[in-house]
């Protein structure tokens, strides 16, 4: 822009006497608009200090040219026009950037948004989450303090029953080799019984050293009354060859563990509904029926000890 008005500067001083007044007036005017357009754009763009300097420069070196010789006239009037298409073509140009400018700015402000929506909705998300996380937090605590106390009851109860299984062993202890056995499995006690120490063959009724072996075990029983009592029942595979009321070995295998209930029953420090007797007939076996030895073995009365597990039951249904 200030190249043009330079050229309209030396176009002026060219023609200013050979054009009408009018014409002149026109240019005059038309510089004068230039003038304030190039003040205009200094004081909106300030990086263009330099290139002004050299612009000046090259004016002035225009000026001394134009006052040597007016043969360029048509070049410099060519180049006017060729000033003044790009001026026009820079315009366009301008337009068109000041529009991908806005429409750019629009879109960008719509995605900024979008962005600080899809942000609040993460932020929503965390908290959420966290929130969740924290609840999680505390009933893993509560699990891990209700599973410590779980393993502290069952740790009691363990050594409940091994303190039991002593105290059964120490009890019968003048039963050894007689037959009885004391033993723990699974967090269990078992007091095994052979029939030599109880029955005689093919029948139900206890003998003196049998029946004085229950009481035993039943004033055990009576000390500790959280004891479930589970009395067993077994014989070899041999089929009942008796009479009477017994029909085989389930009739007998039951008829026998009943008989070891009423025995500990008698113990009324005993609670009935602490006792169960089951048959369980020739179908857990111990011992091969292969020889007489093992025959001897599976016929037995069981009495499994189990501590009962009601608040454990309870503990474990609320983790």
């Amino acid at each position: 822009m200030k190249q043009t008005a330079t050229l309209l500067l030396g176009l002026l001083v060219l023609t200013s006497s050979c054009v009408t007044k009018k014409v002149y007036q026109d240019l005059e005017s038309k510089y004068a608009d230039l003038k304030k357009e190039n003040r205009r754009l200094q004081d909106e763009n300030d990086d263009c200090v330099k290139t002004k300097a050299d612009l000046d420069m090259a004016y002035n070196a225009l000026k001394d040219e134009l006052n040597t010789t007016k043969l360029e006239r048509d070049r410099n009037m060519a180049d006017y026009t060729s000033a003044s298409n790009n001026l026009k073509a820079l315009q366009s140009s301008y337009d068109a950037l000041e529009k991908n400018s806005n429409d750019a700015l629009q879109a960008n402000m719509a995605k900024n948004r979008d962005l600080l929506d899809e942000l609040k909705a993460k932020e929503r998300a965390l908290a959420n989450e966290q929130s969740r996380l924290n609840k999680l937090k505390a009933d893993l605590q509560a699990s891990s303090e209700r599973l410590t106390e779980l393993e502290n009851l069952m740790a009691a109860k363990d050594a409940s029953m091994r303190k039991l299984k002593e105290t059964l062993s120490s009890a019968l202890n003048s039963f050894e080799g007689k037959g009885l056995t004391v033993h723990q499995k699974n967090g269990k006690v078992y007091v095994s019984m052979e029939n030599k120490l109880l029955f005689s063959s093919g029948s139900w009724a206890v003998g003196s050293e049998g029946r004085r072996a229950v009481v035993e075990v039943g004033k055990v029983l009576a000390a500790n009354p959280d004891i479930s009592v589970l009395i067993e029942g077994h014989t070899d595979d041999d089929a009942y060859n008796g009479s009477g009321p017994i029909a085989d070995n389930w009739d007998l295998s039951t008829k026998r563990a009943t008989v070891i209930v009423n025995i500990l029953a008698e113990n009324k420090s005993i609670n009935p509904q602490n006792l169960t007797a089951a048959g369980r007939s020739e179908y857990a076996p111990i011992s091969s029926n292969n020889t007489a030895d093992g025959k001897a073995k599976n016929r037995r009365i069981e009495i499994i000890l189990t501590p009962k597990l009601d608040e454990i039951s309870k503990m474990l249904n609320q983790m």
